[in-house]
């Protein structure tokens, strides 16, 4: 391959939170770092349904940063399209992303059989975007990352994986090729996760892409009492015989904040009220996060009954039970999937629970455009559901503190740790974040940041050495 350049096109994640994937060219090597899922504004999530800008058939290899479904979701769609290589992943990773794609595509044959009963869609005969079957082929090409081994991926291209402290087995990723180095943040965790272990700093690379998700604000400061406005927010509304929703995603969040309330209960600042996990997806995860093997991720000032072995926890399993949930014998609370009230069984909680005054819903991160939550928190007074229109009645919190993304500031620490210094900076998986993030780089730092379009094509800078 002599004379090849590398270069990056920006396919996802670019000027919006989702659809990460960033397909890097080594003459006829095609390496896609993330495949991720459309998600929010329905103009997005119809790029899921367009033709990939490149054959996937001619992609050879896939780096996974971590197992959110906006970073791995669309995985099963481009083995359908032909995709059959490998997929590098650290452990938690591939445990993660079984539970997810399982899950997602569940949802899509469910919405396609929905659709084609009652008539939604525009076409005959509507297909879901992939099947379980898709996702049985996609998970027998996964392959083992450990954090710190270098990986060769031959023709003189390697990749190493750093912790990222996001998620379980999250991870930074650095590419080497034969011209270039790319350091691929992934999503980064905040300084002090509550539940895994901190973040590492990766080597660093002439060309950096890192999130910029929460690159125009911070996350706040806690006092004595942390979150104690959603803890009074719980108080209030059982003391008025209403219920607490928390639509939470179900991989990280779900855990965090289960381990917030455990904590507050056995501090006496919420009352003991049953605490329902209606979310088949955020209890397996559970499962995986509480695993002996998992357990090296995890702090080692973590108390086992603060989160392995938490009490008063009821696993609804059923769609029967979840049903019933929609109205519960006594006040509770009910943590459920989606994060975003995008999609699952969180979506007919809401149903029933926004008309009625004496519950609260409570959200517990960012709310992108065209989700629901984020027409929730904007102060929607009704809200489209099923086909019809709901009455928002129901108080409705944000309680922004339980995101396990890094703040302006983390972004900003973890990028002048870097060594060397990048020369170039790419501020990718962000909306009003993004040109913020960038225009601090250029001014803090004196280093050249950039906010990619979707689906630009740059020239990498050139090695270090």
């Amino acid at each position: 391959m002599a004379n090849a350049r590398s270069s990056l096109r920006f396919l996802g994640g670019a000027g919006t939170v989702t659809g990460s994937k960033y397909l890097l060219e080594y003459g006829d090597r095609r390496i896609l770092i993330d495949a991720g899922l459309f998600q929010g504004e329905k103009k997005l999530r119809l790029l899921n349904w367009d033709s990939f800008p490149v054959s996937p058939r001619g992609i050879d290899t896939i780096l996974l940063t971590h197992a959110h479904m906006d970073h791995v979701g669309y995985l099963p769609r481009l083995v359908k399209q032909g995709f059959s290589g490998p997929v590098w992943a650290t452990d938690g990773s591939e445990l993660l992303a079984e539970v997810v794609l399982y899950d997602s595509a569940k949802l899509q044959e469910h919405d396609a059989e929905n659709a084609a009963k009652n008539g939604y869609s525009k076409h005959e005969n509507p297909e879901p975007l992939y099947t379980t079957a898709d996702v049985d082929k996609t998970l027998k090409l996964l392959r083992f990352a450990d954090f710190g081994v270098e990986i060769d991926l031959g023709d003189g291209i390697t990749a190493r994986y750093y912790r990222a402290g996001h998620i379980l087995g999250s991870a930074s990723v650095h590419v080497t090729t034969p011209d270039a180095e790319v350091l691929f943040s992934g999503d980064l965790g905040r300084h002090d996760h509550p539940v895994l272990k901190g973040r590492e700093t990766p080597e660093g690379a002439p060309t950096v892409l890192i999130e910029s998700t929460y690159g125009d604000r911070e996350h706040p400061d806690w006092d004595e009492e942390p979150h104690e406005d959603l803890a009074e927010a719980i108080r209030r509304t059982i003391a008025r015989g209403g219920n607490v929703l928390i639509p939470a995603f179900a991989v990280d969040r779900t855990e965090v904040v289960l381990l917030t309330l455990n904590r507050m209960r056995a501090a006496a600042r919420i009352p003991d009220v049953p605490i329902y996990i209606n979310s088949p997806m955020g209890a397996r995860a559970l499962e995986i996060y509480q695993s002996p093997s998992q357990r090296d991720e995890l702090r080692e000032d973590l108390r086992d009954h603060d989160f392995l072995d938490m009490r008063n926890i009821r696993v609804v399993t059923s769609t029967e039970e979840s049903i019933r949930l929609n109205r519960p014998s006594e006040p509770c609370i009910i943590i459920s999937s989606s994060g975003m009230a995008t999609g699952g069984r969180v979506v007919h909680h809401l149903e029933h629970m926004l008309p009625d005054a004496r519950n609260t819903v409570v959200f517990t991160g960012y709310q992108a455009k065209g989700t629901r939550g984020r027409t929730l928190i904007d102060g929607a007074t009704e809200l489209k559901m099923f086909g019809k229109y709901v009455p928002v009645k129901a108080e409705v919190l944000l309680d922004d503190g339980f995101s396990v993304h890094a703040d302006a500031s983390d972004l900003m620490d973890w990028l002048k740790e870097l060594q060397p210094r990048p020369k170039i900076v790419y501020c990718v998986h962000g909306e009003d974040g993004a040109p913020v993030l960038a225009r601090r780089i250029r001014k803090e730092l004196g280093i050249t940041a950039v906010v990619p379009r979707l689906n630009e094509k740059v020239l990498v800078a050139g090695r270090f050495d």
